[in-house]
């Protein structure tokens, strides 16, 4: 029996790899993605990626997640985390799962990066473990549906 799982990225997740690499690190989403997939496919997990610098289609995907039959979300909003309502609104709004993703650890950063009105309304929140944060909060889920 195959899960799936939706990996969403909020905005300039693309820029990852390029972007202040001493911060994100040199891996890109791409990178990302194919570790993932890897992982999926060894536990039958079906994995579809979004990424998005604009706060509606992120909304909208959300939404599309509740009907589509995904299990849980892992998410990084990017800079969204700190002041998007909407989102959190977006999220607290389904019933699938979703757990926060950081690359950097938003509470060491400045002090504007360091709340998460996300947060809330997540599973939880992996902060600080560069990409494999995402491995982790893959693992996580597989962890989840093992206890089922």
């Amino acid at each position: 029996m195959s899960v799936k799982l939706l990996i969403m990225n909020g905005p300039n997740l693309n820029r990852i790899g390029k972007r202040e690499p001493d911060i994100y690190g040199h891996e890109t989403l791409e990178d990302v993605a194919e570790n993932l997939t890897r992982i999926a496919e060894e536990n039958h997990v079906t994995l579809d990626f979004f990424q998005s610098n604009t706060e509606g289609f992120l909304i909208d995907r959300i939404h599309e997640a509740a009907d589509d039959g995904t299990e849980g979300i892992i998410f990084n909003p990017g800079a969204f985390t700190h002041y998007s309502i909407a989102l959190r609104d977006a999220i607290a709004s389904i019933e699938v799962g979703v757990i926060e993703v950081h690359i950097s650890n938003i509470h060491k950063r400045e002090s504007f990066r360091q709340k998460s009105v996300i947060a809330p309304v997540c599973i939880g929140q992996l902060t600080g473990f560069g990409t494999d944060g995402y491995t982790l909060a893959l693992q996580a889920f597989l962890l989840r549906r093992k206890g089922d």
